[in-house]
């Protein structure tokens, strides 16, 4: 499953990983999927189609679909790619005789920056910064083989589980008729997962449906910085990565596992996830979204869970890889410009919600409608690029970058 072109475009001392391009493009295309809310409505109804977009016929099963089989899982099994190809990074570096933390921190040093520029120039709901800061700390686990790798990754997560218990516990009481906490508490709520006050809701529609200095000003007031996101999901997050790096240290990630272990992985974690997350939807929609049902449902009980689908999403793929197919061959080069596929979408997406006016004027099943055409763009691009190019044009910005050197980008 090996071509002949480096990682992430980061360094040249080994072939590239097929497989590890395909899941990634494959993450990329999905996160597109998950986040178009995100990027045309309001941000509560990101969490809840309560907020805007409506909560019944089509709006309502578009909002099903999304939570039990995207919601979640593309952003995880991101992450696990992200640990992977961290640890390659590495790994190849320290090989050629390079300085491996020169290498890696200056890469998250810059990617930093992108999301930085990303989270307030063009979409509140940046990631690159969050895997930057969580990449520093991934660093010192790079030596521990697939097994410790997995066991710290597993300790993550019950951590992420008691912290996400006691920010469930505190939403669980509040009340929009009890004491003056407990009232704040439940504004507090229905701002983040529930029903904005209306006056709200217009305001942000204004902000981001304007011109581009209004929407970055909105941005710079409102969105969450990069240590918030740190503080609320950094754990999980960590844990995705070295989950990542154990699927490359034992081969899992990069197609060298045998047919059967795949099928194992594959049907436990869609036989057992995919129900649960089932449950969780109909418990959420049976509660007419009440926003700490929510938080309960959506915020806490998929943080055990979700892992095992990641896991089973990606050995279900795995599966389906066939390599020299058009379209495993499509998504593989999808995903060697995932990063360039990333933050080109949130770009379109600026244009398209912000530039054209759309923010907040389509329902959330009228946005499914413009996913196919930027899917499409995202998987015809790639190819015709890399037959004359080495790296995607972002790719070879952050890798010329992180080198203090421009590097050669034509073939």
């Amino acid at each position: 499953m090996n071509g002949t072109r480096a990682i992430d475009g980061e360094p040249a001392a080994g072939p590239r990983i097929v497989a590890l391009d395909y899941l990634r493009g494959v993450a990329v295309l999905g996160i597109l999927v998950a986040n178009l809310p995100a990027f045309g409505l309001p941000a509560a109804a990101a969490f809840s189609p309560a907020a805007w977009g409506g909560r019944t016929g089509a709006d309502l099963w578009t909002w099903i679909l999304t939570f039990v089989f995207v919601e979640g899982r593309m952003r995880g099994l991101f992450s696990f790619l992200f640990g992977a190809s961290m640890l390659l990074v590495i790994d190849r570096a320290e090989a050629a005789g390079d300085d491996p933390a020169r290498v890696h921190f200056a890469r998250m040093a810059w990617l930093y920056l992108f999301g930085v520029a990303h989270l307030y120039l063009l979409w509140w709901g940046d990631i690159l910064s969050h895997y930057a800061l969580v990449g520093c700390a991934a660093f010192a686990f790079r030596r521990l083989d697939a097994r410790w790798l997995v066991a710290a990754g597993l300790f993550l997560l019950a951590v992420q589980c008691v912290l996400v218990a006691g920010a469930t516990q505190a939403a669980l009481t509040a009340s929009p008729a009890g004491t003056p906490g407990q009232i704040a508490a439940w504004d507090a709520l229905q701002a983040g997962f529930g029903t904005p006050p209306p006056a709200s809701l217009r305001a942000e529609v204004r902000a981001l449906g304007g011109d581009w200095a209004g929407a970055v000003a909105w941005r710079w007031r409102t969105a969450p910085g990069p240590l918030s996101l740190l503080m609320a999901t950094g754990a999980e997050t960590l844990a995705y990565m070295l989950f990542g790096m154990a699927g490359l240290r034992s081969a899992m990630l990069t197609g060298g596992w045998c047919h059967g272990h795949y099928v194992r992985w594959a049907a436990a974690g869609l036989a057992v996830g995919l129900p649960v997350y089932a449950l969780l939807a109909w418990a959420i929609v049976a509660r007419d979204f009440d926003p700490r049902q929510v938080v309960l449902f959506s915020y806490a009980l998929t943080v055990p869970v979700r892992p095992l689908v990641v896991a089973g999403y990606a050995s279900g793929l795995l599966l389906l890889l066939r390599p020299g197919g058009a379209l495993s061959g499509r998504l593989a080069a999808a995903g060697q410009v995932a990063f360039t596929n990333y933050l080109g979408t949130s770009l379109v997406m600026a244009v398209v919600f912000g530039g054209m006016g759309l923010f907040g004027q389509l329902s959330r099943a009228q946005l499914c409608w413009l996913a196919p055409l930027v899917l499409a763009t995202m998987l015809a691009w790639p190819g015709p690029w890399l037959a004359r190019f080495r790296y995607g044009p972002l790719e070879w910005l952050w890798r010329s970058l992180s080198r203090l050197q421009w590097q050669s980008l034509r073939r």
